[in-house]
This record gives C-alpha cells, structure tokens and sequence, in this order.
C-alpha cells in the first residue's frame, strides 16, 4: 500500500462540482493499492501517517506528527500510484489491485483513521476529482508498506 502525503496549509477534493473533502493545517495523503495488499498493510500506512515527523517543533525541525498537531487528515484514492513506470511511454497497472479489493482495503483504512484521528476527510473512490492544495514547505514523501 502507498501513501504519497504532503504537508499542507489547506487541502480539499471537489466531484462533481461539489467540495467531498476538505481539511485546513495537516496532510493530504494520496492512497494506492497494491494487489496483494491486506488490512495489515492499511493498519501499518495508518500508523505511519498519523506518526510520521513533519511538522515542525518549537526549533523549526521536523519532530511533530500529525497525532501531536491534531492537524486535518485528506485522504484520497488514487490507483495511479501503483503504476508501473519502468519502461516504455505507457503505464502498466498490473501492480494495482482490482478496483473492488482497492475500494475495500481503502475504506478500512478510512474507517481506522476516522476512528483514531478527531479530523479526518476523504475522496471518493473511483470519481473524477479534483484536488486542490497549498504544499506547505513544499514537503511530500513516499511511503511504501509491502504486500506480505
């Protein structure tokens, strides 16, 4: 499972002409899913987003997560980043899992996070959507938990 999460200001996911999803001061995690991926593999990304060191302490350094900020937390789906780039001009999207499996192991690790975390939003899985953000710093990581 990936999680590509950016610091921000303000971040908010709009389908149809309608706001699903906004969050002020925390991260914007975009989620893929791998096929092979379990709920084990969502519990872990959880426990790395919410625990992750990338806000800023009293120094300036980055020793906060967002459980010590209370920040908001945006999750949206996105089987794009399973992709495979290695060759050619064309992805591949044979890592991704099967949109019915992505959509399952993206709504646990929704429900996880709503249950740990006071300020959570999300996207809508398989929509058109757009995301808009303000980067903050700019700082934006990869995280990977792999299949088992």
């Amino acid at each position: 499972m990936i999680g590509l999460l950016q610091r921000v200001t303000t971040a908010s996911v709009t389908v149809e002409g309608e706001t699903v999803g906004a969050i002020e001061a925390g991260l914007l995690v975009l989620v893929g899913v791998e096929r092979g991926d379990t709920e084990a593999q969502a519990d872990r990304l959880l426990e790395r987003l919410l625990g992750y060191r990338v806000f800023a302490d009293a120094e300036g350094r980055m020793n906060r997560s967002l459980a010590d900020t209370g920040g908001g937390l945006l999750l949206v789906p996105q089987f794009t980043l399973a992709a495979d780039t290695r060759k050619g001009m064309r992805p591949s999207f044979t890592p991704a899992a099967e949109p019915a499996h992505g959509r399952h192991l993206f709504d646990a690790l929704l429900a996880r996070a709503r249950a740990a975390h006071p300020r959570v939003a999300a996207g809508v899985f398989g929509a058109d959507m757009q995301v808009r953000l303000v980067n903050d710093g700019p700082v934006t990581f990869w995280l990977q938990v792999p299949s088992a």
